[in-house]
């Protein structure tokens, strides 16, 4: 039997072959929060690839040249931008092809460090306090030992932990695909819709489950949850901004602890993959329930509804611990 290729034209074969409906788009994003985004865009006609590994830290990550040759064969491609992962610049200056850094849409609502909370205490902002990561215009680490600084002004780039955020990433990503694959765009458009509505039933639920925990005292080591907890009503007492890897001098724990008294019952959070050793030093002995808050999802599968269980998670970790309080 003669093969397909003998039967039609070349250039008819060639458009077969390339054709939108049979060959998916392929979408790269630097983070797993833009990939679960992504990923509920995109179900059904494809699967979006992610950057970084698992354990990752997108404030510095050194790109092998596999990671570049993917940047470059995306068809799309999606990142924060410059203010989270500084090593993607350069890269992303080459490609040819459509490339997003979604700090830069229009309709997010972005935080910048220094900005008073909008619930924060009065009392608080009358005394012009602020918190140790940043806000008071020092470098700070993140738990795997890199410095970033957080100076005032500078954008909180953890902008994916916001609802309503990720709703504008997602209308912008569907666009994009339905623009690049007109044969799918009523199924991007369908799955939009659909994320969109999930997304609103979680968003009450959590709205529900954090309103009793307003005002209990809970401490992060990196001030990644700002608009998670603006969104619900949150606010952390305090900042250790400490790495793994260094630890701080004998005042500086004793101020951290003192912290920790003052408060009375608390809660201190990390982030996976590791648990600073700082940690069980400072709570030995008082009130302290120690647990772990994951912003960046490392654990989840990509696949419609992987963006909502990333915000459940952080609501169980937070609440799960508040609630003992």
């Amino acid at each position: 039997m003669p093969r397909l290729s003998s039967l039609l034209p070349a250039a008819l074969l060639a458009a077969l072959l390339a054709s939108p409906a049979l060959a998916e788009v392929r979408v790269l994003t630097s983070i797993k929060p833009l990939q679960l985004i992504a990923a509920a865009v995109q179900d059904g006609a494809g699967t979006p690839e992610v950057l970084l590994p698992p354990g990752a830290s997108p404030h510095h990550y050194a790109l092998r040249p596999s990671d570049i040759r993917r940047v470059h064969e995306a068809a799309l491609v999606y990142w924060i931008g410059p203010d989270l992962e500084v090593f993607l610049s350069h890269v992303l200056e080459g490609r040819e092809a459509p490339s997003l850094a979604v700090q830069s849409l229009s309709g997010l609502h972005l935080r910048r460090f220094g900005e008073e909370h909008r619930h924060a205490d009065e009392e608080h902002a009358a005394h012009g306090e602020h918190d140790e990561h940043g806000h008071d215009g020092h470098a700070a680490r993140d738990d795997q030992g890199h410095d970033h600084a957080h100076r005032p002004g500078t954008l909180d780039a953890h902008l994916w932990l916001l609802p309503a955020n990720a709703r504008v990433i997602a209308a912008r990503m569907a666009a994009d695909l339905a623009r690049v694959d007109p044969a799918n765009a009523a199924r991007y458009r369908a799955n939009l819709a659909a994320f969109e509505q999930r997304l609103a039933a979680t968003d009450d639920k959590l709205r529900a489950r954090m309103a009793p925990l307003k005002g209990k005292p809970f401490f992060v080591f990196h001030e990644a949850f700002d608009y998670f907890e603006e969104a619900y009503g949150l606010q952390h007492a305090g900042v250790f901004a400490v790495s793994a890897e260094v630890q701080p001098g004998a005042r500086h724990v004793a101020a951290m602890r003192e912290q920790l008294k003052a408060a009375g019952p608390s809660c201190v959070f990390s982030e996976p993959p590791l648990r600073p050793r700082l940690a069980q030093t400072l709570s030995d002995g008082l009130p302290v329930h120690l647990a772990e808050l994951d912003a960046l999802g490392f654990d989840l599968e990509a696949g419609a509804g992987g963006y909502e269980k990333l915000l459940e998670n952080l609501g169980d970790g937070l609440a799960g611990c508040l609630e003992q309080l």
